[in-house]
């Protein structure tokens, strides 16, 4: 032990040592929360990082426009499976819904005009159900005399996870080579004659 520390612990009062060691324990626990969320906070950038992905706009799976719709396979209201690459080469209009939405029913008279009026082109529609009691969806479908395709994702995994919707309806129209030109959020008039125009358009497009 060098001279100078030895000369210190001389002349230092015990009770110098009790001082100390009691204002470090009544210091509060609060001036201590800042760090804590710094420390937090630059963890949770640097997980983020890692995990971030290089999102190219046409080449990447994606729930935003001018990115590939992602893919999936989902089961029908009226059996069998359906998977979104089977109809690359048409427009798409792919609706997330629920019976138990009112601003859903609001637009679906609307989609079903859409439907009938591009039925016969390179159009389809694809509307997901996210009700979880499955034996709601046929007498809503019955009752507003809707005859488009019924896609059923109870437990809104794709709902969710891979087209990331904050609620219902969301409405993704993707382009004949799968890109999505348009995201809706909430409800719309699908039927209106400048909605009609640009389907109109866009299923004219190679």
């Amino acid at each position: 032990m060098s001279q100078s520390i030895k000369s210190f612990i001389a002349r230092t009062n015990p009770n110098d040592f009790k001082l100390m060691n009691t204002v470090v324990e009544q210091k509060p626990t609060s001036i201590y929360i800042p760090y804590a969320l710094l420390v937090t906070a630059l963890l949770s950038f640097y997980i983020v990082s890692l995990n971030k992905i290089d999102l190219k706009p046409g080449e990447v799976e994606y729930p935003a426009e001018a990115f590939l719709a992602p893919e999936f396979e989902l089961p029908t209201l009226q059996g069998g499976k359906i998977r979104l690459s089977d109809y690359r080469g048409k427009v798409l209009f792919i609706n997330f819904w629920a019976t138990w939405c009112a601003t859903c029913k609001v637009e679906m008279p609307s989609m079903e005009k859409l439907y009938q009026r591009f039925r016969e082109y390179d159009f389809e529609m694809l509307t997901i159900s996210v009700d979880k009691d499955m034996s709601l969806i046929a007498p809503f479908i019955k009752e507003y005399n809707l005859t488009f395709p019924v896609l059923l994702d109870p437990d809104s995994k794709l709902a969710k996870q891979d087209y990331k919707t904050t609620g219902v309806p969301e409405t993704f129209v993707v382009d004949k080579n799968g890109i999505i030109v348009h995201k809706a959020i909430g409800p719309r008039d699908w039927a209106t004659d400048e909605t009609m125009e640009a389907f109109a358009q866009l299923i004219q497009r190679d």
